[in-house]
Parts: C-alpha cells; sequence; structure tokens
C-alpha cells in the first residue's frame, strides 16, 4: 500500500475524493488544492489513466522535521535513493512551500537535488543527470512550518495536458476545469449537452470523453511513473487494454458546440479528430443571436468571456445581456451554468441565479452560475 496525494485545483477537493473513491482510493482526505489516499499500484495508474480532475498523483516517501538547509540536506541523505533512482536516471526537483529558513524554492530544490546525487556518489561512485524540462524521476518537495514531505511525481507533465489538444483557443479552460464544471453542473449523458460558446471546444471534448466512457490518459505519451525502476509494463498495458474495451461506441444524446469564430470551431474539430469522437460531438459556425436549443430540454454550459478578450466593457455587458436575452427567450427547460470571473459583468445577464458554486480558474476566483428557466 501506498500513500499518494492528488493536487487540483482550489476549490476542488471534495469533488475529487469522490472521483478518487469512485477509482477504488482508500483513506481518503481532502487537504489544501489537493486530496490524500492510500492504495496500491494497481490504482495508481489506474488514478493517472482515468482520474480526469487531478494535476498529479504524488507517491509520498517520507514527512520529516525540517527547520533550516543542513537538516534537509541530512534528511533527504537518509532516504534510500537506489530504489528509485538510478544513476542512469534523470531527475528533477520541484518545490513547494517555505518557512522562516527555507523560503526560496530554487534553492530548496538545489539542497535536495544536491543531497540526492551525493548520496548516489557515496554509494555508487555515479550519479544521475539533471532534466528540468523531461525527467526519468520528478522529485516533489513540500515545505510547511517545521516539515518537510518528500514525494514521486508519478504523473510526469499536468494531467489536464490531456495530450488530444494541439489546437487552443485565445483563452481555453484547463480540461481538468472543464471536467469540473461539467461534474459540478449534475450534467448526466442521456442529456442533451451545448456549449454555445465553445471555442477550441474543451467543455463538449470533455462532455464525449465521459459520455462515451473514455479514459482521459489514453492520449498522453508518457506517465512519470513508466520510467521508475519498479514500473510494472504488463499490469500498464492490462489496464489500458480494460480502459479501450470499456469504450462505448454511441453517445447516449446528443453533445453540441458552436462559436461566431470560424477559427475557433476549425480548431475544436481538430480537437476532436485527435481524441477520436469527431463523429460523435456536433460543432457548428454559429452566432450567439442564432443560437436555437437543440432538444426540449438539456444542460447548457458556458465560459463567456469576462477579460480583455472581446474588447471594451460596454461591449462585454451588451454581449451578457444579449446573453440572458436568447436563454429566457429559448431555452424554457433547460439547465443553464455560467461560469463568470466578472460579477458586475455576470449581473447584466438579467436572470437570477438559484445557486453560485466558487471555483477557481486559474488565479481567477470564478462563480459557476445556475439557473433554472421555465
Amino acid at each position: 500500500m501506498g500513500e499518494y496525494f492528488a493536487t487540483v485545483a482550489r476549490g476542488l477537493e471534495y469533488l475529487a475524493a469522490q472521483e478518487l473513491e469512485s477509482l477504488g482510493a482508500r483513506s481518503i482526505a481532502p487537504g489544501f488544492c489537493g486530496v490524500a489516499f492510500e492504495g496500491d499500484r494497481t490504482l495508481l495508474y489506474r488514478v493517472n489513466l482515468w482520474a480526469r480532475l487531478p494535476f498529479r498523483v504524488l507517491l509520498k516517501l517520507g514527512e520529516f522535521p525540517c527547520h533550516d538547509a543542513q537538516e534537509l540536506y541530512r534528511s533527504i541523505q537518509k532516504i534510500d535513493w537506489q530504489a528509485y533512482l538510478t544513476p542512469d536516471r534523470t531527475l528533477a526537483v520541484n518545490a513547494t512551500g517555505k518557512n522562516d529558513r527555507l523560503n526560496h524554492t530554487h534553492f530548496t530544490a538545489l539542497q535536495v537535488k544536491n543531497a540526492i546525487v551525493d548520496r548516489q556518489q557515496q554509494t555508487s561512485g555515479d550519479r544521475s543527470n539533471v532534466d528540468t524540462q523531461s525527467p526519468d524521476v520528478r522529485i516533489n518537495v513540500h515545505i510547511e512550518r517545521e516539515s518537510c514531505t518528500v514525494s514521486l511525481d508519478s504523473s510526469g507533465s499536468s494531467l489536464h495536458r490531456r495530450g488530444y489538444r494541439p489546437a487552443v483557443g485565445k483563452a481555453p479552460l484547463k480540461e481538468s476545469l472543464a471536467a469540473a464544471l461539467i461534474q459540478l453542473s449534475g450534467w448526466q449523458p442521456d442529456l442533451t449537452f451545448l456549449d454555445p460558446l465553445c471555442g477550441s471546444g474543451t467543455l463538449p471534448l470533455e462532455a464525449s470523453l465521459t459520455a462515451l466512457q473514455i479514459a482521459p490518459g489514453l492520449f498522453r505519451d508518457r506517465f512519470g511513473f513508466e520510467t521508475w525502476p519498479d514500473f510494472d509494463e504488463l499490469l500498464w498495458e492490462r489496464l489500458r487494454r480494460e480502459a479501450i474495451a470499456s469504450q462505448l461506441d454511441r453517445l447516449p444524446a446528443k453533445i453540441l458546440g458552436s462559436d461566431r469564430d470560424a477559427s475557433a470551431i476549425q480548431q475544436a474539430r481538430t480537437n476532436a479528430k485527435q481524441c477520436g469522437v469527431a463523429q460523435h460531438v456536433k460543432f457548428s459556425q454559429t452566432a450567439l443571436d442564432r443560437v436555437e436549443p437543440p432538444a426540449d430540454c438539456g444542460v447548457l454550459l458556458c465560459n463567456p468571456p469576462y477579460g480583455e478578450r472581446l474588447g471594451s466593457d460596454r461591449e462585454l455587458g451588451e454581449f451578457y445581456k444579449q446573453l440572458g436575452r436568447v436563454l429566457k427567450q429559448r431555452f424554457k427547460g433547460w439547465a443553464v451554468y455560467i461560469l463568470s470571473g466578472n460579477k458586475a459583468l455576470a449581473s447584466t445577464i438579467g436572470l437570477k441565479s438559484s445557486r453560485q458554486i466558487p471555483v477557481h480558474n486559474g488565479s481567477i476566483p470564478c462563480q459557476l452560475m445556475q439557473y433554472e428557466l421555465y
């Protein structure tokens, strides 16, 4: 059994805990920007393959008191690194957090790297090279008050980078946030799904992957654990085969995206091809004032611009008013969810929200607003 920590966007900890439980995790404990849990190697691989919300899954190696650089160095040297990192493998160290005496993450990371390679030299006469871009083993250290936690990053690059999205729009949602918004909306695959402001298509694509039971990790070239000394290739291939076999052939209900920008729709269609759902999800170039409901009921979820993308505040205000009019006049019977990072703009929609869910889009505090249209 291993101790793990899945890092997630702020505010999504409890949603991620539910997802981890559904994948078989045990001893689940939501924390700040992440969820601690326990499980075996199979679970570690499965979470990387299937989880839609986390950024990274860390395997905890140890936790120890850490007041200063010397104590950090000595404690790191006590770890048996041969079990995790052989000299022929490259490494990188990522440091987060700080205390009074370790208040620069670059220095902390350098101290940890030095301790590891010095230990390697002492035990084998050889040492790993550093590769900050694509290391074989990525080590994570987190300083909090007078304590240090050391982990291995099993994911490699962030899990939100699914690998299917070479084409992105001007302000794309992270795939993990799109998946979270879909879960927060309560949408189920037997309901029609529409994003009338879809940009490069992230929300409809994530909805399609969920509805077709396609594991998001299938599009990635590599995970961090694949270059660990104890990598179980047969187990990993079995889990991948099982994931591919569990995919569905057709959507239970329509999933659609539209946008007035022709280049955005072209990007969305390219991305749909990359993740194998081009024949399932429908994208169309349609201005907002021409959007029509594709069914009597369903879920409409969108992320309208709330910054500099559209132009002036006045332009944005008019756009939000138009959005409110279209929803009120044409989408009776639908559940509507709008992500907004600008409360003043959101108020110009002219509809009363029944619920406001706080979420973060990167560093921007936002509200996912729910509207019931009768």
